[in-house]
């Protein structure tokens, strides 16, 4: 038997091995794919940026006054609001005074059409849009004055129906808030390029940016479609690329600022995204099992009692596994943070898999405040 759990465990240390060296080659791919994009295009399309607020988040107003700050010929911004006495209501109002001359609209958005508050919000917002272009992002994501060039550039390629964005965490300087930001840059950024790497392409959309043509919004049912769904970036960009659009991955990378977490918050925002990956994605939430490379190694080496194979395939995995961090923290996302905070990966990596176990169980999870239980990706609120 214990012959066996060795044998599974190596096993389990070598494809996870084997999954750092594909998520290092991605990493390198698209860094050299970025050289060569030069968003210049001289003829580019108005385009309306769909912008529902809830509360406000870290670092809120400096992130949309960057989207007000775009090298671009014409845009206009559209901020839904669902309540009139929300306090994201005043950041809007001073944009509007800071920049008279950029057409930013604030848009009510009081019905409830379904269980995400935020599709609700955007389904509303849709018939405000002046422009066939269209760009989706969260209110605390910060991007860089061409990124909208960039965006807008690459959505005119043939056949693409949806441009999406690699994002970068920004802690707020907690313990836990670092570990979700390392995190991030260096584990789930590292398998959405995995993913673009094996499947040829995205199948699927992040929040982060999703810039599409209304005519495709239109044609899969509009957001009303996926008002109930949780994972509406991931339905929104699967359910284009079924067109036989392809999901462009962007060359430009934002960042997403992140709250102060203690450890309960991270545990609570670590489990609803578990949750929401094994309802969008199951086999791919199965597929994780095989990432945690750290934890595979160390059980390998403590059922081997220390042999020196074990030895050998634990410093091969570790060595992996930190290149891997490293050459997407750093070098595909520019996160600074990365090298401040590397030496909390194993911690990470190992609260990683606790949260995935828990994962595996129930449906219930808490978003902005309200209670929902998860039923094949649908949201049900619970009383």
């Amino acid at each position: 038997m214990n012959l066996l759990l060795v044998g599974i465990a190596a096993i389990g240390t070598v494809a996870s091995t084997g999954y750092c060296v594909l998520s290092l080659w991605a990493g390198f791919r698209f860094a050299s794919l970025r050289k060569r994009i030069s968003p210049t295009a001289n003829d580019l399309p108005p385009v309306s940026i769909l912008k529902p607020v809830k509360g406000t988040d870290p670092e809120m107003y400096l992130s949309l006054r960057s989207h007000c700050v775009q090298d671009y010929p014409g845009y206009e911004i559209l901020f839904g609001i669902s309540d009139p006495n929300d306090p994201a209501l005043a950041v809007v109002e001073k944009l509007q005074r800071e920049f008279p001359a950029r057409t930013i609209k604030l848009v009510p958005c009081e019905q409830k059409l379904g269980a995400n508050g935020k599709v609700s919000s955007l389904a509303q917002m849709v018939p405000e849009a002046k422009h066939e272009f269209l760009l989706v992002n969260d209110s605390d994501i910060r991007v860089d004055p061409d990124y909208l060039r960039t965006v807008m550039t690459e959505l005119q390629e043939p056949d693409t129906g949806v441009v999406t964005c690699l994002y970068r965490g920004v802690s707020a300087h907690t313990i836990a808030s670092n570990i979700e930001s390392l995190g991030i840059s260096t584990d789930f950024m590292a398998g959405v390029l995995a993913a673009w790497q094996l499947e040829g392409g995205l199948q699927f959309g992040l929040g982060a940016t999703l810039a599409f043509h209304r005519s495709d919004l239109d044609a899969i049912g509009g957001f009303e479609a996926i008002v109930d769904y949780l994972a509406d970036d991931y339905e929104l960009g699967r359910r284009i690329c079924k067109r036989n659009r392809k999901v462009k991955l962007s060359q430009t990378v934002v960042e997403t600022f992140l709250p102060a977490y203690d450890f309960p918050g991270f545990f609570s925002h670590q489990l609803r995204w578990a949750r929401t990956i094994r309802a969008a994605r199951p086999s791919g939430y199965a597929g994780l099992l095989l990432t945690f490379t750290l934890p595979w190694a160390i059980l390998t080496l403590m059922l081997a009692r220390g042999a020196v194979w074990a030895w050998v395939l634990f410093v091969i995995a570790v060595v992996m596994r930190m290149s891997m961090a490293l050459a997407v923290g750093k070098s595909v996302l520019r996160d600074k943070e990365v090298l401040r905070s590397w030496w909390l990966i194993p911690v990470r990596d190992f609260l990683a898999l606790v949260v995935w176990f828990r994962g595996l169980f129930g449906r219930r999870i808490l978003w902005r405040g309200d209670v929902f239980q998860l039923r094949r990706g649908k949201l049900q609120r619970l009383e």
